[in-house]
C-alpha cells in the first residue's frame, strides 16, 4: 500500500492552510488550484505545499476533488463579484443606530453558490439580534443559505490591512501570518518592553503579533543567566541583579559599594574580570597657529614690552572719560590699579573755533547781499 500525499492548500489570501490528500494518478504542482470540499461547501483553494511529512490526524484528512479548470476559475470570478454586492446590501442595513457596534467587512459565496457566509465583528455585550438580522437580509437572498460568523478583531484587521503600527506600509497579519498565535503579558516582561498600552498594543486593539517573534530566544537565553533581585558573587563583590541583558548574556549588579555594574555570564561563573580591549580614542585636532600680528592686551599694569598696546585703563576709555567698571572691580580686589607715570593722560578733543558772527542789524539780509555792514568812507 503506498502512502498517501499530503498536500497544503490555502483557501483564502494570506490565510490558513489545511491539509487534503492527492488520490492515486493525480499530479499536482505548486500554484495549482484544486477543487475541495469542506464544512462551507465545495470551494477552491491554491496549492502552497506540495508535500507535508507526518501530518496531524492523518486519519481525518479528506481527499481533493480535482484539479481546477478553466471553467471553474471562471466561476470564482462570478462568485467574487457576488460577493461585492451582497456585502453592500448587508452594510446598507447595518447602517441602522441599532447596529453601531457591528460592522460586515466580508462575504463569501460557496463554489456552487448555493452558501452565502457573512463576516461580522461585534461585541457579545453589543445587544445584536442575529436572529433579527438573518430574518431581514433573507428577503434580499432567497436562493441561498445564509449564514453568519463572528470574528475577532484579529482577523477584521487582517482583513482590512493597512499601515502597520511599527510603520510597515502592510500589516503583518496581512503579509505573512497564516494563524493567529496566543500572546500574553509575559512575552514583553521577558524582553523588556515598555507595558504602556500604546507599545505593546496593535490596530486590532490586542497585543502586538510581533511580541512573539523573538521570545522564544530571550527564554533560552535567560536559561543560565541569574534572575532579578537575586543576591549573586561577582569578581567584586557580592550584589543584587537588578537588570538581566539576555541578548548580550550579562546582568547588571549592584553593588555596595562599586553602584551598578555589569558582568558578563562567564566572569560570574570564573569570578575573574576580562579583559576589555578599549578602542583607540582620537586626540582631538590641535588649533591651528594663528599667523600675523597678534596684539597683546593688558588690564592694568605695565604694558607687555614691544606690544605697543595700552594699559588697560586707556583701552576701556571711551571718547576720554576713564573706564569705571575697570576700578570698580580693582576696588573690590583690594588692589586698584594704578596708573603708570609714563603714561598720559587723555587728551580731550577740542573743536575747532568758528568765527564770530557780527550782531545782527535787526533788517533781514537781502538775497545776494552779506551781513556784514559796509565801513563808513573817511572824506579826504
Amino acid at each position: 500500500m503506498t502512502e498517501q500525499s499530503i498536500i497544503g492548500v490555502q483557501l483564502s489570501p494570506v490565510g490558513k492552510i489545511y491539509h487534503f490528500s492527492v488520490p492515486e494518478g493525480i499530479h499536482i504542482k505548486q500554484e495549482d488550484w484544486v477543487l475541495v470540499n469542506t464544512a462551507r461547501g465545495r470551494q477552491l483553494g491554491r496549492v502552497l505545499v506540495t508535500s507535508i511529512e507526518h501530518p496531524h490526524n492523518a486519519d481525518e484528512i479528506q481527499p481533493i476533488e480535482r484539479i481546477a479548470t478553466e471553467q471553474d476559475l471562471e466561476v470564482k470570478e462570478k462568485n467574487a463579484e457576488k460577493e461585492k454586492a451582497a456585502l453592500e446590501k448587508a452594510r446598507e442595513y447595518l447602517k441602522g443606530p441599532r447596529f453601531e457596534a457591528v460592522k460586515a467587512f466580508a462575504a463569501e459565496y460557496s463554489f456552487d453558490g448555493n452558501r452565502l457566509t457573512f463576516y461580522l465583528n461585534y461585541e457579545p455585550d453589543a445587544g445584536f439580534d442575529l436572529r433579527a438580522f438573518l430574518r431581514d437580509i433573507s428577503r434580499s437572498f432567497r436562493d441561498v443559505r445564509l449564514e453568519v460568523r463572528q470574528v475577532g478583531p484579529r482577523d477584521m484587521a487582517k482583513a482590512l490591512s493597512g499601515l502597520g503600527a511599527c510603520g510597515i506600509e502592510k500589516r503583518c497579519c496581512s503579509r505573512f501570518l497564516t494563524e493567529f498565535s496566543s500572546i500574553s503579558i509575559k512575552m514583553a516582561k521577558s524582553q523588556d518592553i515598555s507595558l504602556t498600552p500604546e507599545e505593546i498594543t496593535g490596530m486590532c486593539g490586542r497585543l502586538r503579533c510581533c511580541l512573539n517573534y523573538e521570545y522564544e530566544t530571550y527564554e533560552e537565553a535567560r536559561k543560565n543567566l541569574p534572575k532579578r533581585k537575586k543576591m549573586v558573587q561577582t569578581p567584586m563583590g557580592e550584589g543584587k541583579v537588578i537588570q538581566v541583558l539576555p541578548l548580550s548574556d550579562s546582568v547588571v549588579v549592584e553593588l555596595p559599594e562599586g553602584g551598578p555594574r555589569q558582568f558578563t555570564l562567564e566572569e560570574l561563573q570564573t569570578g575573574k574580570l576580562a579583559e576589555k580591549t578599549s578602542a583607540p580614542v582620537e586626540s582631538p585636532p590641535m588649533p591651528e597657529e594663528i599667523k600675523g600680528e597678534v596684539e597683546i592686551l593688558s588690564y592694568g599694569g605695565k604694558p607687555a614690552p614691544g606690544s605697543g598696546s595700552k594699559t588697560g585703563r586707556e583701552y576701556g576709555s571711551r571718547r576720554g572719560k576713564p573706564d569705571r567698571r575697570a576700578e570698580q572691580r580693582g576696588n573690590q580686589a583690594g588692589n586698584r590699579p594704578d596708573t603708570p607715570r609714563s603714561a598720559k593722560p587723555p587728551q580731550q578733543q577740542t573743536r575747532p573755533q568758528q568765527p564770530k558772527e557780527p550782531p545782527a542789524t535787526g533788517k533781514p539780509p537781502e538775497s545776494g547781499v552779506s551781513n556784514v555792514p559796509h565801513r563808513k568812507k573817511r572824506r579826504r
